[in-house]
């Protein structure tokens, strides 16, 4: 079979690399990079980090507002999806790359499977919930990473056939954290010692654009009771810098600012941390699946499951929340929410039967828009 997997930032590039290796060990894939994210820091690295096959077309589509650049990312992916002619269009996650992914696929009548499919915040005020359930409900194969997703596809009665295939993220965790765990090197080159720092990130719009939450943000991090490693989206720093935020992070004592680090590095200091405060969803999960504690930025979050077993705690912007919530001991348990790390394969295994299945009853119609 033929497959056009569309993909786009950092995490999805995660997510690909569990998938790709194993789609084209028997299969043609097609890559598509729509270039979301399009600096080295957030993209080339991953690429090379993750043996990640390099994408055979890179559209260069990237900032904007979120409506302007998926909509220029459909007007580009429509040709390539139309020349390539593929059994099936493969997206990830929840980004405009996601979704312009998905109507690029359901427009032109080819068989949508978006991976990580039924999770849900339910937080419409979140443009990542809204590229989730109209991803969804274009698709025609959806990939659940959790029962809870699963749960959520019912209830919602999509029209596709749902999968229970885990998280892919979990295949790549599992692959790289025991290398990660003997990386006390790359903690060291940063004066750090296992267990006494905190890892945090924030990238999410309704935390760094708006200038009073982003000061709200650098209180947090000055306030928590052990050294931060904050490391900063290219975005995020552009709006600390331009609200003279980021030099009294850097003059504090407290804060260390780095660039966005490779997946190995990361993953070393991920698994070495205290705890980690972020706003990614991403990263919420990678901490669960670390064993590390996460204090989220944020007052929903897509992976309710961490929450449900106590290693997750939503703070939203409240320092003092979130300098409690490090210091508290973690649970004694922490069940196999996500899957086995085989993943990929299952990913892969229902694409095979979704293939079978449409040369029998025919493919999907086309979406129509009056």
């Amino acid at each position: 079979m033929k497959v056009l997997t569309v993909i786009g930032n950092r995490p999805q590039f995660i997510k690909a690399a569990a998938v790709s290796p194993r789609l084209r060990s028997d299969h043609e894939e097609l890559l598509v990079h729509t270039g979301q994210h399009f600096d080295d820091e957030l993209s080339a690295v991953f690429f090379s980090e993750l043996s990640l096959p390099a994408p055979e077309v890179e559209l260069g589509i990237a900032l904007g507002s979120n409506s302007s650049q998926a909509a220029r990312m459909l007007g580009a992916l429509e040709p390539v999806v139309s020349s390539a002619a593929p059994d099936a269009l493969l997206v990830y996650g929840d980004t405009n790359s996601t979704l312009a992914g998905a109507l690029a696929g359901a427009l032109t009548g080819v068989p949508v499977a978006h991976v990580e499919a039924g999770m849900r915040s339910f937080d419409r005020s979140m443009p990542e919930e809204l590229n989730r359930v109209l991803t969804d409900h274009a698709s025609s194969l959806l990939l659940c990473p959790s029962a809870a997703a699963l749960a959520n596809l019912r209830s919602e009665a999509v029209s596709g056939t749902l999968e229970l295939v885990g998280d892919v993220m979990v295949d790549v965790a599992l692959a790289v954290q025991p290398r990660a765990r003997e990386r006390v090197d790359l903690l060291a080159m940063r004066g750090l010692e296992p267990g006494g720092y905190l890892l945090a990130t924030a990238h999410r719009a309704g935390n760094v654009d708006d200038l009073g939450r982003l000061r709200r943000l650098v209180e947090l991090l000055l306030a928590m009771p052990l050294p931060v490693l904050f490391t900063a989206h290219p975005r995020t720093r552009r709006r600390l810098d331009e609200a003279d935020l980021l030099a009294r992070l850097e003059s504090s004592g407290r804060v260390i600012v780095a660039p966005p680090l490779g997946y190995l590095e990361t993953a070393a200091l991920l698994c070495h941390a205290r705890a980690v405060l972020t706003d990614s969803g991403g990263l919420q999960k990678e901490a669960y699946l670390a064993g590390v504690p996460c204090v989220t930025l944020r007052s929903s979050t897509e992976w309710t499951e961490t929450v449900e077993q106590g290693w997750n705690v939503l703070v939203e912007l409240d320092g003092e929340a979130a300098r409690a919530a490090v210091l508290r001991r973690p649970p004694a348990e922490r069940p196999p929410l996500y899957g086995d790390g085989h993943a990929g394969e299952g990913v892969v295994a229902a694409l095979e039967r979704l293939v079978v299945d449409l040369e029998r009853v025919g493919p999907p119609p086309r979406l129509h828009v009056q």
